[in-house]
């Protein structure tokens, strides 16, 4: 083993080593933990404020148990914990502070491996994020799902929330009953239960290769996390000493067999822009094409809300991602390094599915549509996405007038109104909700329904945005459009009125008016005064790139590596 990182610090003679090791031992910690043992750092996106991350306290004494029995030393460290229910405006404004919290503490630390401790949705991307810029041995820990919510008798997830709204909206439930529900369904630790976004930055991680087997789908609740917690510990030691990093697993193999494992699971959209982003900051060339490119040939085999009917506990008991993984070797690139030091193949040669109603064969799948479909046009010139497998067949190919938004309160104020001129043939358009326009680019790209619409029985219309969605949500919902209306995209000069044709099968994406037209309204456009002038909102403004290049701060993509270039004083 080559010497430790750690030992730049603790190894150090004179004035700083003695500090060093001072202040170590004022926790009672004896010179020879961490002296001469790998020093591995957990990186802990714990807290209240992020109900789906609340148990991670306790999953990190599994960790540490694992790292002292293979002879490493364990130091829990915290950093920013987006909680996707609670903050606002939207926890993808802070995706990369979040990132630039977990670099710099992971590099500035005496630290020669890292756990990162992630769970839900934008507290996967960001760590990881974080440590591919700084590339020390590191592996990935998810916080599994919820159990399966129960509601008079029937399964509930996260996906049944729209489905309650709408409900409530045309008065086929009551209030109380709303609040009954809110108990049912989160009725355990864990993140949401369907396959939403942070069940698939789970999956994110585990078909990269940067967790153990079954890390992405084991509840929360089931004492089989705790166990894998402390294998995990385990691992990270002998990673430290083979000296296996992150750029060694993170090749373009690795990215182009996560997306086809994502187009098998029906994962969220919001896998595209933070795998954009990870990508970028690994150096890995990856581009939005790739993901229409590379899952165009893949089936769906889990039936999996939003897209399919069950939840993540079910998928667990079916046999998990490794059964997807071992089902999909023919597809993939079976030789890729990950972890455990193995391939993707001898990782999964002892799964097994046990219910094929829930995970599906190559010859038997539950869909043949899934992955991300990448549209282009004069609407969105560097592309847009939509998720084909959650979508309606009859809307794909389709052309319609456009009912605009000028931003999420203009659409609140009005989507409801009588008077509103829409039917279920109409295009919902809804602008200013991109990384700059927002700012941070929500999840409002599923717009609810107008309630004269709802009240005719109808459950979908085409809307486009450039803003994200829910990994739980579903419908046939164009996001991501880049550029976005406040960068001055074509997105910005939509009219009401407007006719929008949407052809899926043939990746098209058009406003239906002459390029003389599109040039003169761009010519009278104004970008919108954001009203942001300090602090790192408006550094964020000024510094976040598109969503088609995964909305990283310009600055951050790359690396800086581990080294720390001054020592303290």
């Amino acid at each position: 083993m080559k010497k430790l990182r750690s030992q730049n610090w603790f190894g150090k003679q004179g004035k700083d080593g003695f500090i060093y090791r001072a202040w170590m031992k004022n926790q009672g910690f004896p010179s020879d933990e961490f002296q001469g043992k790998p020093v591995i750092g957990i990186c802990n996106t714990w807290s209240e404020l992020t109900p789906c991350n609340a148990h991670f306290r306790e999953l990190a004494e599994s960790v540490k148990r694992g790292v002292w029995e293979a002879g490493g030393f364990p130091l829990e460290f915290p950093v920013m914990s987006l909680g996707e229910t609670l903050i606002k405006p939207t926890a993808m404004l802070y995706r990369n502070l979040a990132s630039m919290d977990a670099e710099e503490s992971i590099r500035a630390n005496p630290i020669d491996g890292v756990v990162l401790l992630g769970g839900c949705d934008k507290t996967t991307p960001s760590i990881l994020m974080g440590a591919c810029s700084v590339d020390l041995p590191t592996i990935f820990l998810s916080g599994g799902p919820m159990l399966t919510g129960k509601y008079r008798g029937k399964d509930i997830g996260t996906s049944d929330v729209w489905r309650f709204t709408e409900a409530q909206k045309k008065g086929q439930i009551t209030q109380e009953e709303f609040f009954q529900a809110e108990a049912c369904m989160c009725r355990s630790r864990g993140h949401c239960a369907v396959m939403g976004t942070a069940s698939t930055m789970a999956c994110m991680i585990e078909s990269l290769g940067l967790s153990l087997s079954d890390n992405a789908a084991i509840p929360a609740a089931d004492s089989r996390r705790k166990m894998l917690a402390q294998l995990t510990g385990r691992r990270v030691v002998e990673m430290v000493k083979e000296d296996l990093k992150l750029s060694q697993i993170l090749t373009r193999e690795a990215f182009e067999n996560s997306i086809r494992v994502n187009a098998a699971i029906g994962g969220s959209t919001n896998f595209v822009i933070h795998l954009l982003a990870i990508a970028a900051r690994i150096g890995t060339d990856l581009e939005l094409d790739d993901f229409d490119k590379l899952s165009i040939d893949v089936p769906l085999l889990a039936n999996l809300q939003p897209s399919g009917k069950y939840m993540m506990e079910d998928f667990y008991y079916a046999g998990g991602l490794p059964s997807i993984i071992k089902e999909l070797l023919p597809k993939l690139h079976k030789t890729a390094i990950t972890v455990t030091g193995e391939s993707v193949e001898s990782n999964v040669s002892e799964a097994e599915c046990f219910n094929r109603d829930v995970i599906g064969s190559l010859d038997k799948p539950f869909k043949n549509d899934s992955g991300i479909a990448v549209v282009k046009g004069n609407l969105c010139e560097n592309g847009a996405i939509i998720k084909p497998s959650a979508a309606t067949p009859e809307l794909m190919v389709h052309t319609g007038k456009a009912v605009v938004f000028e931003d999420i309160e203009d659409y609140k104020a009005r989507i409801d109104d009588p008077k509103l001129d829409v039917d279920e043939t109409c295009i919902l358009v809804l602008k200013n909700v991109g990384p700059k326009g927002y700012p941070g680019m929500p999840e409002v790209g599923n717009m609810g329904l107008p309630k004269k619409v709802l009240d005719k029985g109808v459950s979908d219309m085409v809307r486009i945005s450039d803003g994200r969605m829910s990994g739980t949500a579903f419908g046939t919902v164009f996001l991501h459009v880049s550029p976005e209306a406040a960068a001055g995209g074509t997105l910005a000069i939509v009219q009401s009125g407007d006719l929008i044709e949407i052809d899926v099968p043939n990746r098209k994406l058009e406003l239906k008016i002459s390029d003389d037209e599109i040039a003169n309204r761009k010519l009278q456009w104004k970008a919108p005064d954001l009203g942001y002038k300090r602090g790192y909102v408006q550094l964020y403004i000024n510094h976040v790139e598109q969503a088609h290049v995964g909305a990283d701060l310009d600055f951050l993509k790359g690396n800086s590596g581990s080294t720390v270039n001054r020592d303290s004083h």
